[in-house]
């Protein structure tokens, strides 16, 4: 489907138009006509299927036909920093050729931040994109004015539940006009997430698109080997794959560090991004990433959520994250809309098992590939959670106990 078909205000089809979007996805597809026909909308989606413009484009097009000055139009609320930077970056492309105005509100972004976001929130603004602890900091004060709102768009909502905002997402939500529109994204879907949605929306459209699996234009491999031979291996892959952008990812910050260090020594373009570094040193290292001034970043799963770069089509994991459901957002980093994408899981000894409850997680096992006969002799795939016969019919794979989740 063309968005031109969509029947979007003039203004915001040149924008769409500028940002080169052409064919909508099925995320797309499914969510902009109940937005658009006034519907509460509560969906879950693979990550990388374009579900930001899936809420964006909808709202945006309902407010270039029913805008109100003095008010805010849309409060987005979102888990992290990063990815309230990455949707305020969307709106600004988006609407280049309307009036619409946005603002990110987020913290750790200092004192004239703070008086242009209070200024926001009193005077209005078309849509606000807010982290809950800021914005639960500039209610403390009471001059919040949300009196005119129209939507509400929970995104990453089981992260959001997961980082423990509960309770700041219902306490902006309380005071919030009851005759507004609600929109809440989640990657899962569980219990918690359909309590939180039954106490905020009403009547709403239900659309499921392909949960906790991983994009299908993702080609997964995996590397087993001991734990010394990681830091070697990494860097020969990096040497021959061919990528615009490649991400490596950590589960710690110290070894973030330490491969960063390293790869820099091997003369490669490359930066880092944990939660040690400040705010503005995310963002100046975001925006060389995304402008391919450097091509490689290596991340915690602080990134693993919520950056969208279609120019990502390398994704390595050092190691294996502890929980599945990061792994499926860690390599659908890679493979955004349409592109093709690559992802590399190094898998150390004490690591198979965790592996082993990830392929079970996403449905399919992962391609052991081949370890350079220059590394020497590596181990072999032998989890305790393991499929029956594994080496003798690789083509119907069961699965023996269930995965322990951490």
């Amino acid at each position: 489907m063309q968005f031109k078909e969509f029947d979007f205000h003039p203004a915001l089809l040149e924008g769409i138009e500028a940002s080169n979007y052409e064919t909508a996805t099925p995320i797309q597809e499914k969510v902009i006509p109940p937005i658009m026909a006034g519907k509460d909308v509560i969906a879950s989606a693979q990550t990388g299927t374009g579900k930001t413009a899936a809420f964006l484009l909808p709202i945006m097009n309902r407010l270039l036909q029913n805008h109100s000055e003095n008010t805010v139009g849309a409060l987005i609320v979102v888990p992290t920093r990063e990815l309230a930077i990455q949707i305020s970056q969307h709106i600004e492309g988006l609407s280049y050729f309307t009036h619409l105005s946005s603002i990110a509100i987020y913290g750790g972004s200092g004192g004239d931040n703070f008086i242009a976001e209070k200024k926001a929130l009193q005077m209005g603004a078309d849509i606000i994109v807010c982290t809950p602890g800021r914005m639960i900091a500039h209610m403390n004060m009471g001059y919040v004015n949300m009196k005119g709102l129209q939507f509400l768009v929970l995104d990453e909502a089981d992260r959001m539940l997961d980082m423990g905002f509960v309770n700041d997402i219902l306490r902006i939500i309380k005071p919030l006009p009851a005759n507004r529109q609600n929109l809440l994204f989640s990657a899962t879907m569980p219990e918690k997430i359909r309590q939180l949605a039954r106490q905020t929306l009403k009547d709403p459209v239900e659309i499921n698109i392909a949960i906790s699996k991983p994009p299908e234009k993702v080609t997964q491999k995996a590397f087993i080997v001991y734990e010394a031979q990681k830091n070697g291996l990494l860097k020969l892959l990096l040497k021959q794959s061919v990528y615009k952008n490649a991400l490596v990812f950590c589960s710690k910050k110290q070894t973030v560090k330490q491969i960063r260090k390293e790869l820099k020594q091997e003369g490669f373009t490359v930066e880092e991004i944990h939660s040690d570094l400040e705010q503005a040193q995310r963002e100046d290292v975001l925006r060389a990433f995304t402008s391919g001034r450097v091509p490689l970043l290596v991340a915690t799963d602080i990134l693993s959520r919520g950056i969208d770069i279609d120019t990502i089509d390398l994704v390595l994991n050092y190691d294996v994250p502890a929980d599945g459901e990061d792994y499926v957002h860690r390599i659908g980093r890679t493979a955004r809309a349409e592109a093709d994408g690559s992802a590399f899981t190094l898998v150390g000894e004490k690591e198979q098992n965790r592996f082993a409850s990830i392929e079970l997680l996403i449905g399919k096992e992962v391609e052991k590939a081949e370890v350079p006969k220059e590394f020497g002799e590596t181990p072999s795939y032998k989890p305790k959670l393991r499929s029956v016969n594994h080496n003798k019919n690789p083509k119907r794979k069961f699965y023996r106990g269930t995965p322990k989740r951490r």
